[in-house]
């Protein structure tokens, strides 16, 4: 059975068990519930999700190219399991609280006002991403390869630099007690 090539088409308020199964190239969902589906084997290109709640989506093998992530929930969220190749997003107001990045490259990636509450990125490679006004109270960063990224408007990380590749990353000194809280030191935050 062939599966559907689907361009430049808007969905709106729409189930997204109604979807079929195939490619989606320039089209937008707006207000679209995801929410426990299995959109394992899909392809999005070149897409928008506004709005949408993707909480606990599926996605084996998944292809997400150029795609817009705004407004959206996407609690709980395997993105290890998606298909690496071409894997690039982006990530703007969106809650993404116990996301799992394990060993997925997603290099240059933006998140901008994003939460990433308990998200782990274990040994993932985030070299020049961006994290504009992120919070990643209780996210996980262990072999994780974060050279060149921008952590200076995001707030609660905890970073241990010993596990971590943080070669040219930046940070901010008002949120410095997050890459030195092993040492076990106390920082004066007024000072």
């Amino acid at each position: 059975m062939k599966e559907a090539y689907i361009l430049d088409q808007d969905f709106v308020n729409t189930d997204g068990s109604q979807l079929e199964k195939g490619e989606y190239e320039n089209c937008t969902f707006s207000n679209c519930s995801f929410e426990y589906l299995d959109l394992s084997g899909f392809s999005f290109t070149d897409c928008e999700f506004i709005e949408c709640n993707l909480s606990m989506a599926k996605l084996v093998k998944t292809s997400f190219h150029e795609v817009l992530f705004k407004e959206c929930k996407m609690f709980g969220i395997q993105f290890n399991d998606c298909n690496p190749f071409g894997l690039s997003f982006r990530f703007d107001g969106c809650a993404l609280n116990n996301s799992v990045f394990y060993q997925t490259s997603v290099k240059k990636t933006v998140f901008k006002n994003s939460k990433l509450i308990e998200a782990d990125f274990t040994e993932s490679d985030l070299s020049n991403a961006a994290f504009s006004n992120c919070d990643f109270s209780g996210a996980v960063f262990d072999g994780t390869n974060l050279e060149k990224a921008d952590f200076r408007t995001s707030v609660n990380y905890s970073i241990d630099p010993a596990l971590n590749r943080l070669k040219k990353a930046k940070f901010s000194l008002s949120e410095v007690h997050g890459l030195l809280y092993k040492l076990d030191i106390e920082i004066d935050k007024n000072s």
